[in-house]
């Protein structure tokens, strides 16, 4: 009986051996994994595929729907000469500013981005005093005139958008929460939902 039970332990042995060497002798060439196709050794033979961002004037351009319902819209129109934004330079500005938007026909930087979030501590030299308590949930939202510092830089997320061909194809379809979702923002109507404590 005991050499029964070692034969059949040394065969189980045995197969498992010879099913894990068959695994091995399996390989996967490192072209067939993620979208790259070339070897990653070399970048001799690795070229990407031609960016062909829209040459639509501004103004001209069809709007591109949104992603999602409040996700930043993407920029359908040519952006040449308009890039990069510094603090003196902005030329979004110039036709997305809220009081010129409409006469332009441009879409209008959202209220949203005319409102500061940056709680003001304070800090005399010796005490550093905080204005919230994070632990009560308190935020610091401040409605200003001018577009607020953080949302300056409008390609921090807004971008233009390639007509080239997509590595993976996206197939995925908003289902926007309200009207006119997939080209207005609504941000600004549930920024302070559910927030237990505001400070002005």
């Amino acid at each position: 009986m005991k050499l029964g039970k070692l034969t059949l332990a040394i065969a189980a042995v045995a197969t498992l051996y010879a099913t894990t060497m068959s695994a091995a002798e399996k390989t996967v060439s490192e072209e067939s994994l993620g979208l790259r196709k070339t070897t990653i050794y070399s970048e001799k033979d690795t070229t990407a595929d031609k960016v062909m961002y829209g040459t639509d004037a501004a103004g001209t351009s069809k709007k591109i729907k949104r992603a999602f319902q409040d996700a930043p819209p993407m920029i359908p129109h040519d952006v040449d000469g308009m890039l990069p934004i510094t603090i003196n330079n902005n030329q979004c500005t110039m036709c997305h500013e809220p009081a010129v938007a409409e006469s332009m026909g441009a879409t209008p930087i959202p209220k949203s981005h005319f409102m500061d979030f940056r709680p003001k501590h304070k800090f005399d030299g010796k005490q550093f005093t905080k204005s919230i308590d994070n632990m009560k949930n308190e935020v610091s939202v401040k409605p200003i005139e001018q577009l607020a510092g953080a949302r300056f830089n409008c390609t921090q997320c807004h971008a233009p958008q390639t007509t080239g061909k997509l590595a993976v194809e996206n197939d995925f379809k908003a289902a926007y929460t309200k009207k006119d979702g997939e080209f207005k923002s609504s941000w600004d109507e549930v920024i302070l939902d559910d927030l237990d404590t505001l400070k002005k």
